[in-house]
């Protein structure tokens, strides 16, 4: 049975020179300040949490003690706050990438490889 989908676009395959060309774009600039601008930035922020919580289960072990309900306490509640915004950030990331780094990459590739 033949398939009703459009056949996908041939692409061409970039030599050197063009990867070396396209590298060196004004566009190929732009994803990579994109890309730095939210990575850069959110991997310090992530890092001084991480921080703060080994640092406050080390030095401030009564604080993190403290029980908040039952038997969760503080340093539970940290413990499980760093998974959750290891969630927060692949998030913001995929919705990121989505919105400003994917468009300009679909560019950069349909142009080196030449979509025809």
């Amino acid at each position: 049975m033949a398939s009703l989908e459009t056949p996908p676009p041939e692409r061409a395959l970039p030599t050197a020179e063009e990867y070396e060309r396209m590298q060196a774009s004004p566009e190929f600039a732009e994803l990579r300040r994109r890309f730095r601008n939210f990575a850069f930035p959110m991997t310090a922020g992530f890092l001084a949490w991480y921080l703060v919580y080994v640092l406050l289960s080390t030095y401030a072990v009564d604080f993190m003690s403290e029980r908040v309900v039952g038997n969760i306490n503080v340093g539970l509640l940290f413990g499980l706050g760093q998974f959750a915004s290891t969630f927060l950030i692949t998030w913001l990331y995929i919705r990121h990438a989505d919105r400003n780094l994917d468009p300009i990459a679909k560019q950069i590739r349909d142009e080196l490889e030449g979509v025809r």
